[in-house]
């Protein structure tokens, strides 16, 4: 109990570092030049680079939705961060080689792009 809540509480304040240093306007004027699924893929590169967990995209995610990004590229970032991480992706590579971590890094950014496209 002691470790998450020591983690978390470093987690909380670097994103609070984070967003203090790149204010929703600065965010909506970087990720606001693409429309359509162009904004879609963006939003899930996005999340795929970011090292964070759920627990530290929620309030990354209410950060763009404050910013007035488009719906869909903020659900884009949400449902493909939690999805990719480097934990995640080195665990694969060792355990299943190459082709089946790019298979499951390409199928997670597809479900996030469709995912954030429908909304």
């Amino acid at each position: 109990m002691i470790k998450i809540t020591i983690l978390l509480l470093v987690l909380i304040f670097l994103i609070s570092y984070i967003q203090s240093y790149f204010p929703p306007e600065r965010t909506r004027e970087i990720l606001g030049r693409y429309h359509g699924i162009k904004a879609n893929i963006i939003g899930a590169l996005l999340g795929t680079v970011t090292p964070f967990c759920s627990c530290s995209s929620i309030p990354i995610f209410i950060g763009f939705t404050r910013a007035g990004l488009l719906s869909g590229v903020t659900f884009s970032f949400l449902i493909s961060s939690p999805l990719v991480d480097l934990a995640s992706l080195l665990l694969l590579v060792s355990f299943f080689g190459y082709p089946i971590a790019i298979a499951y890094v390409a199928v997670d950014l597809i479900l996030a792009v469709v995912g954030g496209y429908l909304d």
